[in-house]
């Protein structure tokens, strides 16, 4: 039960749903997910404890906010973590699991279009799982989620819809050749490719 109340709250924190200083009701999450306070009270003390929450006397728990400069320096650590997880996995990949970062490139561009920012801010970690998973280093994949998830969040955020949706677009295109790569076993341009992909062009979208 912890598990499915800690699940639901880090997506609706990572796609978006809750941004920073959004106020936790836990009455309110207990009836929507159907469960009691117990693990609603424990999924929030982990979130709290993995850098997604906070916890404020009298005011309870809040997610998290994170200055520019503190999500800046985990993108660059993101980006190294990255790219070592891909060019682990270049041997292990198959013609499967290329298809499956295909699939997603595919339903990726469908969310651009749709302009649907949580569709892909979902499927674009979906992506990006795909040759994490082919790493065989538990430890590498282990740190990459605890980061992408306590600290990197949606990538870019912005009022501007129109800007928002432009910039996803060129990195779903950064996507495209990251597949290239893998199809080509193409080691040292997979690895600069990815660690220009984490690069933070648009700061004040961040």
């Amino acid at each position: 039960m912890k598990d499915h109340v800690y699940d639901h709250i880090a997506t609706e924190i990572q796609n978006g749903t809750l941004l920073p200083n959004h106020k936790i009701n836990e009455v309110a999450l207990s009836k929507k997910l159907e469960v009691s306070r117990t693990p609603v009270r424990e999924a929030l003390i982990q979130l709290a404890s993995d850098n997604l929450l906070e916890y404020l006397p009298r005011r309870g728990f809040i997610v998290k906010d994170l200055d520019t400069k503190k999500k800046l320096d985990v993108f660059k650590i993101v980006s190294v973590l990255d790219a070592l997880a891909a060019t682990l996995a270049l041997e292990q990949i198959t013609e499967d699991d290329i298809e499956k970062m295909e699939d997603f490139v595919k339903i990726i561009d469908l969310s651009i279009a749709e302009k649907n920012y949580s569709d892909y801010q979902k499927y674009q970690k979906k992506f990006h799982n795909v040759y994490i998973s082919k790493s065989n280093n538990s430890t590498l994949t282990e740190m990459l989620e605890m980061l992408q998830n306590s600290f990197v969040r949606q990538v870019y955020l912005s009022d501007d819809a129109d800007r928002l949706f432009a910039v996803s677009a060129q990195l779903n295109e950064e996507h495209k050749e990251m597949i290239k790569c893998f199809k080509n076993k193409d080691k040292q341009k997979l690895e600069m490719l990815i660690k220009k992909h984490w690069e933070i062009e648009h700061k004040d979208m961040i």
